[in-house]
């Protein structure tokens, strides 16, 4: 099968765009205007649910630019889009199913830092239906495709968000994750994807898919970008009953890396991208400090997700939906919302047993290193065999992903190239809980950025992959 090896087409970075408005060679009404015309350029390709009409984005920027003391706002005019399950006030939150949709009364909070800051709302993005799937293909409207051709899925849920960042749209999106729909559509179009602590970026607004395990994430092109927007995003809400402080940031000691025995990792088959990331491994040794360590905990924690009843969990918000309207749900959503309905209290408490039992086995890991390095996905799929295959597929994307969450972990989706045959290669760097800052420097040095990172760090493009 042949893929054509075009890839993403990253825009100007958050700094690019600050430094051309704060300069005067652009602006944020010219940059609205940029932003609608390469969205107008490209049609109706899946990316996009909805988006703010052209003169109201025009005039939106203008009212930023009006905004006393505009060009000291740390996001003066930079223009982002929001994944379709969380809420921007006067917008219909759809989650890809227009018989749920409503019109949101507020913002979310999260977002809602974002305006404060002075970034510009362009539009929502598609979604796998409900949050409920890692392939990008569960959706009623046009299927996304990932930006290295092929027919390739873009992954999901986040989807939309993911093609927006590499399409040169938007420099960053506002995404979601909680079994790895900010990672995997970010591996699958060659972008960042960042899912940080569980509670540091307040879920309030965002329509659970899991509620104890939902995270806002971030797509964007560089480490700097997500640094930055980062930044503004993270913050005790007292509305989110998750919600918790950031952890410090990186001391600059030795980061510890976590690498499994190959035995341990799992392509399915896929020479090409095992050939691709035990290349970069290799690479990656000869600069860190390197630990090896089990996957069996990790991948077993993984193994509940959807093997157990934390899949009932999507019924606390979907239940009544699915009871009174089944036929507006996209069959395969459909299917694994009914399946929640199989577990009983019982398994739960034995399922959560098991978890803590997990959790006490990987914390002793975390003493031995810093951040954990695995593939982001073990193989990639066309949107044909996913549909042929929906659950099968699926499992096997989030085969290094479900865990995350349920063990509290974070996570960064790090763009490290291509495969022989010209497909996207992504390594995954994940850290305990309130570690975020250590996998973000790791994940600036392996894509080669310089990061002196304070408040409001230095943006720079990202070069050449390790």
């Amino acid at each position: 099968m042949g893929f054509d090896t075009r890839g993403p087409s990253i825009g100007p970075s958050v700094a690019e765009i600050l430094a051309s408005h704060a300069g005067g060679t652009g602006s944020p009404t010219k940059t609205a205007a940029r932003v609608a015309d390469a969205i107008a350029a490209r049609g109706d390709d899946g990316t996009w649910l909805s988006t703010v009409p052209r003169d109201e984005l025009l005039a939106a920027a203008a009212e930023i630019e009006s905004r006393p003391a505009a060009r000291t706002l740390p996001l003066y005019g930079v223009p982002f889009g929001v994944k379709d399950s969380i809420d921007v006030a006067g917008v219909p939150t759809t989650l890809s199913c227009p018989d749920y949709a409503y019109v949101a009364e507020r913002t979310a909070p999260a977002v809602q830092r974002l305006l404060d800051a002075g970034a510009l709302y362009v539009g929502k993005t598609n979604l796998d239906q409900f949050a409920t799937g890692l392939n990008g293909t569960r959706t009623p409207y046009p299927l996304p495709r990932s930006v290295y051709g092929g027919e390739m899925i873009s992954g999901g849920s986040s989807s939309g968000s993911a093609l927006a960042v590499a399409l040169g749209q938007v420099p960053f999106a506002v995404a979601t994750d909680t079994a790895g729909s900010g990672r995997v559509p970010a591996a699958l179009n060659g972008v960042v994807g960042f899912k940080p602590s569980r509670g540091v970026i307040s879920t309030v607004g965002l329509v659970p898919a899991c509620k104890s395990l939902d995270c806002i994430s971030v797509m964007a092109g560089c480490i700097a970008d997500v640094d930055r927007v980062f930044d503004v995003m993270a913050g005790r809400d007292d509305d989110d009953a998750w919600s918790r402080d950031r952890g410090a940031r990186h001391d600059g000691r030795t980061i510890r890396v976590g690498l499994p025995p190959v035995a341990d990792l799992e392509f399915f088959g896929d020479e090409a991208v095992r050939a691709a990331h035990l290349g970069f491994r290799e690479q990656l040794s000869r600069q860190v400090s390197v630990v090896e360590v089990s996957l069996e905990p990790f991948l077993a924690a993984g193994a509940l997700l959807y093997q157990g009843p934390w899949v009932a969990e999507r019924l606390v918000e979907f239940g009544e939906f699915l009871a009174a309207q089944p036929d507006s749900i996209h069959p395969v959503v459909r299917d694994i919302f009914r399946s929640g309905l199989d577990y009983t209290a019982v398994d739960a408490f034995a399922a959560l047993q098991r978890l803590q039992e997990l959790k006490a086995h990987v914390a002793r890991v975390w003493q031995s290193m810093d951040v954990l390095v695995l593939p982001t996905i073990g193989t990639t799929f066309t949107v044909d065999e996913v549909l042929a295959r929906p659950i099968e597929t699926n499992t096997m994307l989030g085969h290094y992903t479900h865990f995350g969450n349920l063990l509290d972990l974070l996570g960064v989706a790090v763009p490290a190239g291509t495969t022989t045959d010209g497909r996207p290669h992504s390594a995954m760097l994940l850290a305990d809980a309130g570690s975020d800052d250590t996998a973000l420097a790791l994940a600036a040095q392996i894509l080669d950025e310089p990061r002196t990172h304070t408040e409001t760090p230095a943006t720079t493009r990202h070069k050449e992959q390790v």
